[in-house]
C-alpha cells in the first residue's frame, strides 16, 4: 500500500461520573489526545496501556475494556501513521500530569471539538465517548 512508518500504541478512553472525557497534552506540542503511549515488544496492549497511565497520571488503571483496533495520522510524529489498540479505562484516585504530560483537561464531548484534537481523539474516540450508560 504506502511506506508510511505505523506507531503502535494503546490508548486510554477515560470518563468521569459527569460524562467529561479526560484528554492530555504533551509537553511541547498542541494536540489533545489520549493518555497512553507505545507498545514495548515484550508487551500485551493492555499491559502497555497500565504502564502508560501509572507514569503519565500517576495511577495505574483499575479496569480495561477493549474496544478495538484504529487506525490513524500520528499527531506529533509527522509522516508517521498509527495502530491504536483502544480501551475504556477506569482509575481511581487523583490524576497529576506527569512525565511527558504538560496538561490534564476533563472536557465534554463538544468542549473537546473547540480544541486542537489528535485525529484518533477526533475520528474514533469521540464518537465513543459518552457511551457507558446502559
Amino acid at each position: 500500500m504506502n511506506d508510511t512508518p505505523v506507531l503502535h500504541i494503546a490508548a486510554a478512553l477515560i470518563e468521569d461520573a459527569e460524562g467529561r472525557l479526560l484528554l492530555v497534552r504533551k509537553r511541547g506540542t498542541e494536540a489533545f489526545m489520549q493518555a497512553g503511549g507505545k507498545i514495548e515488544p515484550d508487551e500485551s496492549p493492555a499491559e502497555a496501556l497500565a504502564r502508560e497511565l501509572e507514569e503519565e497520571l500517576g495511577q495505574p488503571p483499575t479496569r480495561l475494556e477493549p474496544l478495538g483496533e484504529f487506525s490513524a495520522p500520528a499527531a506529533n510524529e509527522p509522516g508517521h501513521g498509527l495502530r491504536a489498540h483502544l480501551f475504556r479505562a477506569e482509575i481511581a484516585g487523583p490524576l497529576k500530569a506527569a512525565a511527558e504530560i504538560a496538561e490534564l483537561r476533563w472536557v465534554t464531548p463538544v468542549e473537546a471539538l473547540a480544541l486542537p484534537l489528535a485525529p484518533l481523539t477526533r475520528d474514533e474516540v469521540l464518537p465513543r465517548a459518552g457511551l457507558t450508560e446502559a
